[in-house]
């Protein structure tokens, strides 16, 4: 498994000068650009289920319904629904890129991707380390990460510690995700949650995302989905800014992941419009962009058989 090493702290990475109004306003124009309609928007709303990240994190969870989100993940529509718009081996393809569920569950998650042939096309992420508050001690967080993995888990969604970030300790904020990376070692991808609406700027979001990336994340994401703000475009931008000077500076690339907030297809396409004008249309890929998300495949369901349905009146 190839993953992302942590390289040595650098304040100078941390310092940033931007406009949040000319973010928002960037944001705003972005969305309004991202309107598709016909066959384009069942063939966006399908790039976005292969981005997903299919995620159930209720506290009632049990094997059963662990083993239905990976079903729904492995198969999310029946062969015959396509019918002569696409050509039926493609359908092998339309797949969620991954399933998240809790430390707990990853042991029935991995064994129900088993039983389809799937344990090698699905990855099965974790959330750890104190989901989502992360307000557990530094040794039990990092023994759910071995916990998880030990269970199946290839990718680890971890917490990062937002009081150490609200008091501007980003030394203390790079030295526990450093330890969270060697947790996870060659073993398991790592993907570090900023909980952006936490974190009181977008000044603090770009600095939490930088020390994360040179802590070794291969992966930065926006939020838990239980923040009362998660996941929104200007947020993405002032990350996506990171990742871009990020790469600039050491030559490494880190995928992006906004979660909670991202409930339809339109709002999907907005944020793979977004990502296509900044960071380019490969970044369009499991390996560099994921959508963490419960409901987002009820509609894209929705929009893909409302408009094959129309494609085949015609």
């Amino acid at each position: 498994m190839k993953v992302n090493h942590t390289l040595p702290f650098d304040a100078s990475l941390l310092r940033i000068n931007f406009s949040l109004r000319q973010i928002e306003e960037i944001a705003t124009s972005t969305s309004q650009r991202s309107t598709v309609k016909g066959a384009n928007k069942i063939a966006w709303a399908l790039k976005a289920l292969m981005l997903t990240d299919l995620t159930t994190l209720a506290g009632d969870d049990t094997a059963a319904n662990v083993r239905r989100l990976c079903v729904r993940a492995c198969l999310p529509f029946e062969p015959q629904i396509f019918g002569k718009c696409f050509e039926s081996k493609l359908l092998l393809d339309i797949h969620c890129a991954a399933v998240c569920v809790y430390p707990a569950r990853v042991a029935d998650a991995h064994k129900a991707l088993q039983q389809y042939g799937k344990v090698e096309t699905i990855n099965i992420a974790a959330v750890a380390t104190g989901f989502p508050t992360g307000q557990y001690g530094l040794k039990s967080r990092l023994q759910e990460i071995e916990d998880a993995i030990n269970a199946g888990a290839t990718e680890i969604d971890i917490v990062i510690n937002r009081q150490l970030a609200l008091i501007g300790n980003w030394q203390g904020v790079y030295d526990e995700v450093v330890m969270m990376r060697k947790a996870c070692g060659e073993r398991a991808h790592l993907k570090t949650i900023l909980a952006i609406g936490e974190l009181g700027s977008m000044e603090n979001v770009y600095k939490a995302s930088m020390v994360c990336m040179l802590a070794g994340a291969d992966f930065i994401k926006t939020s838990t989905g239980k923040e009362a703000v998660n996941a929104t475009l200007p947020v993405g931008l002032v990350m996506i800014y990171a990742i871009q000077e990020f790469r600039r500076r050491t030559g490494v690339i880190v995928g992006l992941k906004p979660a909670g907030g991202v409930r339809t297809t339109d709002d999907a396409i907005a944020w793979m419009t977004l990502v296509k004008e900044t960071l380019g249309m490969h970044w369009l890929q499991p390996e560099l962009f994921r959508f963490g998300a419960s409901g987002l495949l009820d509609d894209i369901e929705k929009v893909v058989r409302q408009g094959i349905a129309q494609m085949q009146q015609v």
